[in-house]
């Protein structure tokens, strides 16, 4: 393979070799112990096994991690011997054999792209245990993960523990709990050797790149480095991401804000306040947050409006001279006007002017002209996938992407809960579907109307539209028992894991909550500065039913409630 351009052609040319392996795997049989046997899975019916039953020997279940082999034998019974894989069991070989010299280790480029599979060097002792089980065992269940990695791990399984086929019963679920289980026993099938050829395009691809394109990275970059398929595809993202920053053209823009207040006679006092508070600084010499100067006016019964039209015209200057005459004409008296320049910005950029000004004693006498109310309502938010969570758990709890999926892991697979044994407590972690099942849904309607009441139960279920490539069969990330609520596990849960539980158990409450309700009120102020008018605007809302966000909590942004303000009566400017 030629390599032409690493940030261009590369990434599609790699995907072109991995597509056709995923299509040509399945007729590529070679032997276990050689080749991968990609498509020679069991060719009966998973009923027409089940009904020769087979062998006198316990059932053997195949699960990824020891914690899950806990949890789910607690429901299977003494019928079954439940033991962890540990994750993958094969791989494609670091190296070549003595006397090879394939440029890609594994992968034969040249015919079909067909891998060649070794156990991995930590897995050698835990498979012959495995072989072991499954001689004796009448049905060797493959209860691992339902994504792509997981039933490819299952097909690996399948080919290292020499156990004829009919033996074979592949078996998923979604969440770990005694129905989903049983549910999941009475109706296994066939791996999907769709899943684990897209698996294995994607594991020969990360081959392919890596292998030819690392020694690259050693030679002109910085030693160990790696590049694979996510690498190239997000290295081009960013240098595409750049180039357009680099194109953008700046343009000049103007804004006038001022703050107002109802109570004309301590607009000065107000004044001199406020200047105060906004003088000061933290420890790290920042000054006051936006959601603290809206806290601070609110309290002095002030609020903030824009300049949305002068001269029966939309706002919208040109330049500093006129954006300055305008300031001039509505009340502002110019203190001093300063320019640098920014010599890495471009285009209007590169010229900052800021004007510092107070509100002059003569200027315009300011009125509301216009009161308007409205009810707007917020819609929760759709219950989580595998991005949202990570995303909301970064910005709520602080924590990396690793943390979040390390703790969801463990949310799923069990917790040690007193009186009920080790317990799944969240479903299927990995997934970009918003689909909830029925019983789930009917689960959390119940629990809304007992615990706060009809009018917090909306007359339907909330439904949430899926990503074009969702996979539909699978649900969003919730609690796997709703009435198990976050108070029920203080002390249960470690810190960390509490949290986390937490934000996905009111994130799917709230989901299928009411709509909160606000009072969203628009005031018109208006000047005449000197024969022209002036229009300022202001908006605010207040909470008139909190609905979901009684669950989800308040939003962290400071929002403007407006003071109680009347047409026809003055206010005065605090400042401009």
């Amino acid at each position: 393979m030629m390599i032409v351009d690493p940030l261009g052609t590369f990434g599609f040319t790699a995907a072109n070799g991995a597509y056709a392996a995923g299509l040509k795997m399945a007729k590529a049989a070679r032997k276990p112990s050689g080749r991968a046997t990609a498509g020679k899975s069991a060719r009966r019916s998973p009923a027409a096994r089940s009904a020769d039953g087979g062998g006198k020997g316990k059932k053997l279940v195949v699960v990824e991690s020891p914690a899950k082999a806990k949890t789910i034998n607690r429901y299977l019974g003494e019928k079954y011997v439940v033991k962890a894989s540990m994750g993958h069991v094969r791989d494609l070989p670091s190296k070549n054999p003595k006397g090879v010299k394939d440029p890609v280790p594994g992968v034969d480029i040249e015919h079909d792209f067909a891998p060649t599979y070794e156990p991995l060097a930590g897995r050698k002792k835990l498979l012959a245990e495995l072989r072991k089980y499954a001689r004796s065992a009448c049905e060797v269940f493959l209860a691992t993960d339902l994504d792509r990695e997981g039933e490819a791990i299952a097909w690996h399984l399948a080919e290292a523990l020499g156990v004829k086929s009919d033996k074979i019963r592949r078996v998923i679920f979604n969440e770990i709990t005694a129905s989903a289980i049983r549910e999941a026993f009475a109706h296994p099938r066939e791996i999907d050797m769709h899943k684990v050829n897209a698996q294995q395009a994607r594991r020969i691809l990360d081959r392919i790149v890596g292998y030819q394109i690392s020694p690259l990275l050693w030679r002109k970059v910085a030693g160990g480095l790696s590049a694979g398929r996510v690498q190239s595809v997000a290295v081009r993202l960013i240098v595409d991401r750049e180039r357009e920053i680099d194109a953008f053209d700046p343009e000049e823009y103007w804004k006038i804000g001022a703050v107002f207040t109802p109570d004309i006679t301590s607009a000065d006092d107000l004044a001199g306040k406020w200047r105060q508070f906004l003088d000061q600084r933290d420890s790290d010499g920042k000054g006051p947050t936006q959601a603290r100067q809206q806290e601070f006016l609110s309290t002095c019964g002030a609020f903030r409006a824009e300049l949305v039209k002068f001269g029966g015209k939309r706002f919208q200057p040109v330049g500093p001279d006129e954006s300055i005459a305008v300031a001039e004409a509505i009340g502002m008296e110019i203190e001093n006007v300063e320019q640098t320049e920014n010599p890495d910005a471009k285009g209007a950029a590169k010229n900052i002017v800021t004007v510092h000004g107070k509100v002059r004693p003569d200027g315009p006498s300011y009125v509301v002209s216009e009161l308007k109310q409205r009810d707007s309502r917020s819609r929760p938010p759709a219950p989580f996938t595998t991005a949202t969570l990570q995303q909301t758990a970064s910005v709520r709890l602080r924590f990396s992407t690793s943390r979040t999926m390390r703790l969801a892991q463990q949310l799923y697979e069990g917790v040690n809960v007193p009186g009920e044994g080790s317990v799944g407590l969240i479903t299927y972690m990995r997934t970009d579907s918003r689909n909830i099942s029925k019983d789930a849904v009917t689960q959390v309607r119940k629990l809304l109307g007992e615990k706060f009441g009809p009018r917090y139960v909306p007359d339907k279920p909330n439904y949430y539209a899926s990503g074009e490539r969702a996979q539909e069969a699978h649900e969003a990330v919730r609690p796997t028992d709703v009435s198990r609520t976050p108070d029920d596990l203080h002390g249960v849960l470690e810190g960390n894991q509490w949290k986390l539980y937490d934000l996905i158990w009111r994130r799917f409450v709230a989901c299928q909550m009411s709509a909160a309700v606000w009072d969203v009120t628009e005031a018109n102020i208006v000047a005449d500065a000197g024969g022209t008018e002036a229009v300022f605007k202001a908006m605010g809302r207040t909470l008139k039913f909190d609905g979901f966000l009684r669950v989800a909590g308040l939003p962290r942004s400071g929002e403007q409630i407006l003071p109680d303000l009347r047409e026809g009566k003055p206010v005065a400017p605090v400042e401009i």
